[in-house]
């Protein structure tokens, strides 16, 4: 049977940039459109025959704002990756958009193309709060493009919110929650704002503004977890919700640790034992890939070892946590000293262990970066410790030598 495999492709291109946002995205580059789209064809044929005997079951198409980038241009780049990869039947192919920038015509290209899942950047249901962090859209355009949606037959639809927005309280984020309810989706994200160095938002901060403080952030995170737990949506990851069944396979790629390949600037990979991404700059990626210059920015190769803190960092960030014999079995590392501090986390409210496994509580997500961070410093001291005889052993044969 053939390893299963991802693909991301990120399109950087957006109508216009939100205060809040961080990632590699670009307004007003709608003229290098067509040339970055020959580029990821051009890179796609390339990296296509390292995947030889892979077969992806996950596609996701994120940015920026894909949705900019146009249906006939999204349309060939999958046509691109169906002809170069195996791609299996019933793969999970994911493209995020935004409200303002689809209409009917667009889903019903992209859902031929083969796209079956949808991510939505709603955000909030309240204009005011989107209006204050700039987004395009009005609440009412999120109803319309989940109605066409459906109307084309896209029966997995997730909905991105985000609470602690400028403004908003927990009455207004309520009414988002509920309003995202209603509307039925297979999938929600809901993530806490972040004032990201270097944004407008961050400016905005700087120069006096206030936002929801981390206590309300808390209450709204602790109240969305139960509520959506009530409606249906069981919680499977930080900041994700879903019917069962309709959790996000590509991005349980990454929780888990499985291997997947990205396209475009600022994009990463994790394939063949390597780490790497590419340059975040849209004229260097087009102009490397195009005329054989460099495009990759970062690469490592991570020895198996090394994954056991990934194992820890990323798997404890879902709800299906860590395993001791996993553990043991994995990474050839003695569980004991973690499973301590888990239970300090457990007597805390932290941590819960459940048919053997340990995972996170709600409230432990809260101080997830805390916790988390100490189980990987007890996993440091442990791994030297356990490497002292085998140094011990080398230094004595270099004495006798």
């Amino acid at each position: 049977m053939a390893e299963k495999l991802g693909i991301y492709i990120h399109i950087p291109f957006c109508k216009a940039k939100c205060d809040y946002c961080d990632f590699y995205s670009l307004p007003e580059r709608e003229g290098t459109m067509d040339d970055y789209l020959k580029a990821l064809i051009a890179h796609i044929k390339e990296t296509a025959p390292l995947a030889k005997g892979w077969q992806v079951d996950t596609v996701y198409i994120g940015g920026g704002t894909p949705s900019f980038f146009g249906a006939k241009r999204l349309s060939a780049l999958l046509g691109e990756v169906k002809k170069r990869f195996n791609v299996a039947r019933d793969a999970e192919i994911t493209c995020e958009a935004n409200p303002e920038s689809v209409d009917l015509k667009f889903l019903k290209t992209v859902r031929r193309a083969g796209v079956n899942r949808l991510s939505l950047g709603m955000q909030s249901a309240c204009d005011a709060e989107l209006h204050a962090v700039h987004r395009l859209h009005d609440f009412s355009q999120v109803v319309q493009a989940v109605q066409w949606a459906r109307k084309v037959k896209l029966k997995n639809i997730s909905l991105d919110l985000i609470y602690g927005l400028p403004g908003q309280d927990m009455q207004t984020w309520q009414k988002s929650v509920e309003a995202a309810l209603s509307l039925e989706p297979e999938h929600l994200s809901c993530y806490g704002l972040k004032v990201e160095p270097g944004t407008p938002l961050d400016g905005r901060v700087m120069r006096g503004e206030v936002l929801p403080d981390d206590d309300t952030q808390a209450d709204m995170y602790l109240w969305t977890v139960e509520r959506l737990q009530k409606a249906g949506y069981p919680q499977y990851e930080i900041s994700n919700f879903a019917r069962p069944g309709f959790q996000s396979r590509h991005n349980l790629k990454y929780w888990m640790s499985r291997p997947y390949i990205g396209f475009g600037p600022g994009a990463h990979s994790d394939f063949g034992g390597r780490r790497y991404s590419f340059v975040r700059d849209l004229d260097k990626y087009i102009m490397g890939i195009l005329n054989g210059g460099r495009v990759i920015d970062e690469d490592q190769l991570i020895p198996h070892r090394e994954r056991g803190g990934e194992y820890l960092m990323l798997r404890l960030r879902t709800v299906r946590g860590i395993e001791e014999w996993e553990y043991r079995r994995e990474f050839s590392m003695n569980f004991d000293p973690l499973e301590q501090k888990l239970e300090e986390y457990e007597h805390q409210g932290w941590a819960a262990k459940k048919d053997r496994r340990w995972h996170l509580t709600p409230k432990g997500f809260l101080v997830s970066n805390q916790l988390i961070g100490d189980l990987l410093t007890i996993q440091e001291v442990e791994t030297l410790q356990s490497a002292l005889p085998r140094l011990r052993a080398q230094g004595k044969q270099l004495r006798g030598q």
